[in-house]
Order: C-alpha cells, then structure tokens, then sequence
C-alpha cells in the first residue's frame, strides 16, 4: 500500500514539474516571439530582393541595419510614449524595448548597394545582385 501511496505522490511531484517546465517555456517563448518584428521578403523581376519590416512606432533614429559574415540585421528600439509607462496599461500586446530580425542574405548580393528607407512604419530594404549574378538577356544576331 506505501508502495502505491509513494508512487502517486512521484507522479503528481513529476506532472508540477513537468506543468512549470512547460509554463516557463511558454513564457520564454512568448518573450522572444514579442521581440520580432513582422517581416516580409520578396524578389522581383528585375532579380532585386526586397525586405519589409514592421516597426510601428519606432523612429529613424532608433534603427540601426547592419551586414557582417553574410547576415543583414536589423534592429530598433521601440520606446513606450512620453505621457505612458508599462505600468499603466490594462493590455499591452505591442512590444517595447529592442527588436531585432536577422537574414542570412545568398551570396550573390552585393553589399554596397543596399538601399532602406521608412515609410509609415514599413523599413523596406533593397538587396541589389551582383552584375555577374542578374540575368541578362542575349539578343540573337
């Protein structure tokens, strides 16, 4: 009888692990889900790539577009406003502090013609190829 008394209580001491394992997961995860930004990439005829990147809110001023070792970075601070803090929100489902999103670019680009520019809240970044690497159309003679 001790010996199935004691194995239930095993149990229920592994279900309360095993229940805040996956709580601090979940809140790990939702943290680091809340710290990236909406994305989009896209390629055009032409051969360019083309990124967007949601930053609602956040000033030119506060982005910073980086390339090293092939990945372009993109990061931003996204500050509450001068009259509110965290504190006096009911709901905040917005994300505030830094933010940041990597891709790795092919190794066709060329890094010295990248062009960004912010519009209403969309950073769009253009990747141009490298000449060797955009098409080219061979006229027949």
């Amino acid at each position: 009888m001790d010996l199935v008394k004691s194995a239930k209580e095993i149990g229920n001491e592994i279900e309360k692990g095993a229940e805040l394992i996956v709580e601090k997961a979940s809140k790990t995860f939702d943290n680091i889900v809340s710290h990236l930004p909406f994305s989009n990439l896209a390629k055009k005829d032409n051969s360019n790539f083309y990124i967007e990147v949601d930053l609602p809110g956040v000033n030119k001023e506060d982005i910073s577009i980086n390339i090293e070792d092939g990945v372009l970075s993109v990061s931003a601070v996204r500050s509450y406003s001068n009259t509110l803090s965290r504190d006096d929100y009911y709901i905040c489902e917005s994300s505030y502090g830094k933010l940041e999103r990597r891709f790795v670019l092919p190794e066709n680009i060329d890094t010295k013609r990248v062009n960004a520019s912010l519009d209403d809240g969309r950073l769009s970044i253009e990747l141009e190829k490298t000449s060797q690497a955009k098409p080219k159309k061979i006229s027949i003679k």
